[in-house]
């Protein structure tokens, strides 16, 4: 799970200029940020004070709003400076080391869990054994919501690989190949198998909320 710590070390300085939209081949991938992140902690759902657990802080953007509606959050965030810049905006924010597979023993059980823009890290399996873990890790009635990019087939998944070559956009292109973006249907089975009642909603060309419920075992 630390497999991208190094290109996300390299990234915490230019990363909040890239999600503002200020990178061309991402632009679209980043297509309202504020509003991606706002719609996380709205479809959440959770009362002032209910604790909750945010995985792959990144710089803090979506904690800073979690803390404005009164949540008490902690966070993990695997990459040293994306862990330092979300300190450097939120100096009192519980933050630690860690990943999807790796949470702090301390957290104990939450409310709800979210996270935005990092469950394509995981390969197909590990996605599979954070789900069982986080299913654990929430209290019962418990939410789960994620903003991510995902694909509804192989075959849009190849067109957009194909248009970011055509564009020139090759880093982008290389993202797309490299790493572990969902299809939707295998993803929505992996949620059903590993006890979460969820509902998908496209919110741009490349993401996807998941808003999922914790089911009794």
């Amino acid at each position: 799970m630390t497999r991208f710590n190094d290109l996300f070390d390299r990234w915490a300085e230019d990363y909040d200029r890239t999600v503002a939209g200020l990178h061309p081949e991402y632009r679209e991938v980043f297509a309202g940020y504020r509003a991606i992140l706002e719609k996380v902690v709205q479809e959440l759902g959770l009362s002032p004070g209910a604790k909750v657990l945010e995985i792959g802080v990144g710089t803090g953007n979506l904690s800073q709003l979690l803390l404005a509606a009164g949540l008490d959050v902690v966070g993990v965030e695997p990459s040293t400076q994306m862990r330092q810049g979300a300190l450097a905006k939120l100096p009192d924010l519980a933050l630690y080391e860690g990943h999807f597979l790796q949470l702090p023993s301390t957290i104990g059980l939450v409310d709800g869990v979210v996270s935005t823009y990092a469950f394509h890290h995981l390969l197909d399996q590990e996605k599979r054994q954070a789900l069982t873990l986080l299913h654990r890790s929430v209290k019962p009635g418990g939410r789960l919501v994620f903003a991510d990019t995902v694909f509804k087939n192989e075959d849009i998944r190849g067109q957009m690989r194909q248009e970011a070559k055509d564009k020139g956009f090759l880093q982008l292109a290389n993202d797309l190949e490299r790493e572990y973006y969902p299809l939707l249907e295998p993803l929505q089975q992996m949620f059903a198998d590993t006890g979460w009642k969820a509902q998908f909603q496209q919110l741009n060309r490349y993401v996807w909320l998941m808003r999922a419920d914790k089911q009794s075992s």
